[in-house]
């Protein structure tokens, strides 16, 4: 299997170069994700207005990040499997293990749909949504879940291609469904007039169009990893793993959206306008976390195909390597992020106050965010090796629990914005400190073997 399919083998070669080949353009896509999430902003906070702005982002936001990225996060188990019965040369493990997933991610897709258009005005409710925003809020959502199996399968099939080493399809489809929602989104807002809702209808097409690229892709390729209907079933065995590694990402990630819940009532608390400046936030320093959150991912394959290949020794040079580039984007980004972030801000908003509080919210944590690089790169190698719980308990404490704390004790004490922001670099450090003594102790290495077995 390697010796006809050397491109996209991550277990050979100089690992520097590998790891950044294969990085680049993961990165490159979630670049193109940014930019369309940020020329979405750019319509909506014109054409709509301040209020629409907050609907869109605000509340709906960390509800669609709760509930979609838990089942999201997910796919990252079944692609830790993949990629390690692809680095161990079996084929048709690989077959087996894409069906069993499609499956179950296509049958929970529908699930999460249901719940979505049902619960989407009491969760709206849950986090104190602001009354000007909650009309909007609901309709917004109620679209958006309408497109979620679309959502969870474009992702599993993504992170399948990723898994055998193939980082450039996902890129290239990435591209077309971004430049198809960004074209929606001018002709539904901009010219039909439809306002929040047209947001929502080019967003759920240009998923479909995107998942319906992937499934052709892995439909009809000659590799060994192509899916056959005949596999969409459920076999205990892959989806045993699958889930051993994909439910503890789903809790992390669902902490995370938890926390941010959390920490969105307190910026509800603050008034509409630091609704619709915590969600411009997003649109103008999200370049960084698409490009962090894409090595972490490259990261992930790369130890996934190694730990399968039985190759531990080029391990460390991953997290060598990784750290090094990962604090290097951090640097980079976050200054650049700093000096362009007004500029960028008056292209996206006519709203002085909104750009005036949006730049002092990034003034807060953007400089701090050569902290996270560390938790990014531990994090994704643990993942890779297979050990998923463990660190998702040091993360759980460390960020999500440490927040939440914060808003009730910290944040309620002293009502400001500084205290509000602070609560980032704050448990980004105490979870460099947890992890790191946990890397160093070493038993993630024993991890792996679990997802061999059969």
């Amino acid at each position: 299997m390697r010796e006809h399919h050397a491109a996209k083998d991550l277990t050979t070669g100089v690992v520097w170069k590998r790891l950044i080949l294969f990085f680049l353009p993961i990165a490159a896509g979630t670049c193109i994700q940014q930019l369309y999430n940020t020329v979405d902003g750019l319509i909506v906070g014109r054409f709509v207005g301040t209020v629409a702005l907050a609907s869109v982002g605000g509340s709906s936001a960390q509800i669609i990040n709760l509930l979609i990225g838990f089942f999201v996060a997910t796919t990252a188990g079944a692609s830790v499997v993949i990629a390690q019965v692809y680095g161990a040369g079996r084929p048709e493990d690989v077959r087996m293990a894409a069906g069993n997933a499609m499956a179950v991610f296509a049958v929970l897709g529908v699930i999460l749909m249901g719940i979505g258009l049902c619960a989407s005005p009491f969760m709206l409710r849950l986090l104190q949504t602001p009354a000007d925003t909650m009309q909007g809020s609901v309709l917004y959502l109620r679209i958006y879940f309408l497109g979620v199996p679309f959502v969870l399968l474009l992702n599993m099939e993504s992170n399948m291609l990723r898994s055998v080493g193939d980082s450039f399809s996902p890129f290239l489809f990435m591209l077309i469904g971004c430049l198809v929602n960004i074209v929606l989104d001018v002709v539904f807002v901009v010219f039909f007039h439809w306002g929040i809702a047209g947001v929502g209808v080019a967003t759920v097409t240009a998923q479909a169009a995107n998942m319906s690229l992937l499934t052709y892709k892995l439909t009809h390729t000659t590799e060994p990893y192509r899916l056959s209907f005949r596999e969409l079933k459920l076999s205990g065995v892959y989806l045993s793993n699958m889930f051993r590694l994909g439910i503890p990402s789903g809790m992390q990630n669902s902490m995370y959206g938890v926390s941010n819940m959390i920490v969105q009532i307190g910026v509800n608390s603050l008034g509409t306008v630091a609704v619709a400046s915590w969600t411009m936030t997003s649109k103008t320093d999200g370049i960084y976390w698409a490009v962090s959150n894409a090595l972490g991912t490259a990261i992930t394959s790369f130890v996934g195909q190694n730990m399968g290949a039985g190759k531990k020794d080029r391990l460390k040079d991953c997290v060598r390597q990784g750290m090094i580039l990962s604090f290097t984007i951090s640097i980079v980004l976050s200054t650049l992020i700093m000096v362009a972030g007004k500029p960028v801000l008056r292209i996206l908003t006519h709203d002085p106050e909104v750009i005036r509080t949006t730049y002092e919210m990034m003034s807060y944590f953007v400089p701090f965010y050569f902290t996270w690089s560390i938790i990014e790169v531990l994090s994704a190698v643990l993942r890779g090796a297979g050990d998923a719980v463990r660190p998702v308990a040091i993360i759980g404490l460390g960020i999500c629990l440490f927040r939440i704390v914060w808003i009730f004790t910290a944040f309620r004490f002293f009502h400001t914005l500084p205290v509000l922001c602070y609560c980032y670099p704050a448990s980004w450090a105490v979870t460099d400190i947890a992890l790191i003594l946990y890397y160093r102790k070493g038993s993630w290495m024993r991890q792996g073997k679990w997802i061999l077995e059969k």
